[in-house]
């Protein structure tokens, strides 16, 4: 694969499992994790469910006293610790980052378990936010045994790595099923 950017990317589910998938990247293939609620053409916050989508990348965080040192062509911006993403549906600032303390149920980005360390967000119910129609899905590091997401695509960190170089504004993830 050169090293040009990725247009598309496509995650499938893994046959016989409803929240591991696999994501096709050019050459590549990589095992993922995908939400609890599995693959969803009806997304609604808190269902837990990976919408059937095509997702364009926006741009992502890093944690900054964690080593990220792949290229990449998305702005990664560094993450703070008073990083949080708004879930409440009818807030005005649904589905969008915010500084916390804030007074709505957030999201920490800043995170105990690694995930965020790598966080990408996706334009899913970004432009237009539709009302509880889910909020946080992001393309970010995996758990180990790639234990399901909330509705997020999931991978390890060696694989993050590996394709971090390959991404850009016009990378675009498709759910298919």
């Amino acid at each position: 694969m050169s090293r040009t950017a990725l247009k598309m990317i496509d995650v499938r589910r893994k046959p016989g499992h409803r929240s591991r998938g696999q994501l096709i990247a050019g050459q590549m293939v990589l095992h993922c994790a995908l939400g609890k609620g599995g693959i969803t053409a009806f997304k609604r916050e808190g269902d837990g469910g990976t919408p059937l989508a095509r997702m364009r990348l926006l741009y992502g965080f890093k944690r900054p006293d964690k080593r990220v040192i792949a290229p990449t062509g998305l702005n990664l911006r560094a993450l703070r610790r008073t990083d949080g993403w708004c879930e409440v549906g009818d807030d005005r600032n649904y589905n969008r980052k915010v500084r916390i303390p804030y007074d709505a149920s957030h999201e920490t980005m800043w995170r105990k378990d690694d995930l965020y360390d790598v966080c990408i967000v996706m334009d899913w119910n970004i432009r237009p936010r539709r009302r509880s129609g889910g909020s946080a899905i992001f393309f970010h590091l995996a758990r180990p045994g790639y234990t399901y997401t909330e509705g997020c695509i999931a991978l390890n960190r060696r694989d993050m790595d590996r394709l971090l170089p390959f991404l850009s504004p016009e990378t675009v993830i498709r759910v298919l099923r």
